[in-house]
C-alpha cells in the first residue's frame, strides 16, 4: 500500500515540514524561521504576532500536504509551546490549521525522535552515538548506553540564551560571560539528572543536528544556498566551533549576515547556539561533530510508517 506521511515541527526558532513516502524517501523538505519563541522565556507567554507568523507557515504547508495527497499527519511542538501558558491554545488552532493530529512533546519524546532520525542513516561505531539537538528553546541530548536510550532536555537554546544572556548584537565580556555561566549550570544539571552521561565522557561519536550545526557548516563550507548533499554527514572540528563561536561574537548581526552561508533570521542568535555547542564538546571530551540532516521529522515519519505497517 502506497501511503504519504507528513511530520510538522512548531520548533522555537523555525517550523518545518517533511512529507516523506511509504518507503520513508522525502517528497517535500520546507522550513520557515518564525521565531515561535520570542519573549516566551521572560513572559511565559507566546506572542501573537510570533502565533500568526507560525499559523501563516502552517496553512501554506497544509496546501503542500494536499498537493502530495498526504494520509497522515503528527505535528508537534516544543520547548517554546511547553513553557507558555497559552501553548494548549496555540497547538489547538495549530491542529485545526494542519488537520492532523498534534502534540506537544516531552524533552524525552524530543530527544527519542531525534535520535532515531539522525542515527537511522549512520554507518555503525564502535563508540555510542550521542545526538545534541540545539533548538532555539531547549537542547536535547541522548546517547544509547546498554541499549537504553539515556536522555535530558537542558533549558537551554539559541534563542534562550541571547534573550537571557548574551544579547543580540557584538557579545561584550560581561555577556558572553553570564551565558558560560548559564550553560555551565544547565550541563550540571544534566550530568547530576542522567549520571550515566560521566560513562561515555571521552568515549562518543557527537552528532549536531538542527540549524545551528547545519549553518556553521555553511558557513565553513560557504555553502551560499541550501544544499542538503553539502550540509549532512559533515565534519566540523572543536576549533572550527570555537573559530566561529567568536568571529561572529564579534560582530554585529548585520555583518554576519553577509557571510555566505549564513541564513536570514539565524544571524541574531546563531553565536549562542555556538556557546552551546562548544561547551557541550568541551564537557563530554570531543575534538570534533558530524553534522546531520536528518533529525526529529524523519524520526516522527518513521514512527508513523512502522505503526501503520502491517503485522
Amino acid at each position: 500500500m502506497t501511503r504519504t506521511v507528513a511530520a510538522l515541527d512548531c520548533g522555537s526558532n523555525s517550523t518545518r515540514l517533511f512529507i516523506a513516502d511509504s518507503a520513508g524517501v522525502a517528497r517535500t523538505r520546507r522550513t520557515h524561521i518564525t521565531r515561535l519563541s520570542a519573549g516566551v522565556d521572560e513572559h511565559a507567554t507566546l506572542r501573537d504576532d510570533a502565533m500568526e507568523r507560525t499559523f501563516a507557515v502552517l496553512r501554506e504547508y497544509r496546501r503542500a500536504m494536499d498537493a502530495e495527497e498526504v494520509d497522515q499527519g503528527l505535528l508537534v511542538a516544543t520547548s517554546a509551546v511547553r513553557d507558555a501558558r497559552n501553548g494548549q491554545d496555540f497547538l489547538a488552532r495549530a491542529g485545526e490549521i494542519v488537520g492532523v493530529q498534534a502534540r506537544i512533546l516531552s524533552g524525552n519524546e524530543e530527544a527519542t525522535f531525534s535520535y532515531d532520525g539522525a542515527t537511522a542513516d549512520l554507518v555503525p561505531s564502535e563508540r555510542p552515538t550521542m545526538i545534541v539537538d540545539i533548538g532555539g528553546g531547549s537542547t536535547e541530548l541522548a546517547v544509547m548506553i546498554d541499549g537504553e536510550l539515556r536522555s535530558f532536555s537542558m533549558q537551554l537554546g539559541c534563542v534562550r540564551v541571547t534573550e537571557r544572556a548574551l544579547g543580540a548584537g557584538v557579545v561584550s565580556p560581561e555577556r558572553r560571560a553570564a551565558a558560560e555561566i548559564m550553560i555551565q549550570r544547565e550541563l550540571e544539571r544534566a550530568f547530576a539528572s542522567e549520571p550515566r552521561f560521566g560513562d561515555v565522557v571521552g568515549a562518543v561519536r557527537l552528532v549536531g543536528l538542527a540549524g545551528t550545526v547545519a549553518t556553521l557548516v555553511a558557513l565553513e563550507r560557504a555553502v551560499a544556498t541550501y544544499d542538503r548533499a553539502a550540509l549532512h554527514h559533515q565534519t566540523l572540528t572543536r576549533r572550527q566551533v570555537v573559530h566561529w563561536r567568536d568571529r561572529l561574537s564579534a560582530e554585529t548581526p548585520e555583518v554576519r549576515l553577509a557571510h555566505s552561508g549564513m541564513t536570514e533570521g539565524r544571524e541574531d542568535v546563531l553565536a549562542a547556539g555556538l556557546f552551546v555547542l562548544s561547551a557541550v564538546m568541551e564537557r563530554f571530551g570531543v575534538d570534533d561533530v558530524l553534522s546531520s540532516e536528518s533529525d526529529i521529522l524523519d524520526g516522527m515519519a518513521a514512527s508513523m510508517l512502522t505503526l501503520s505497517s502491517p503485522g
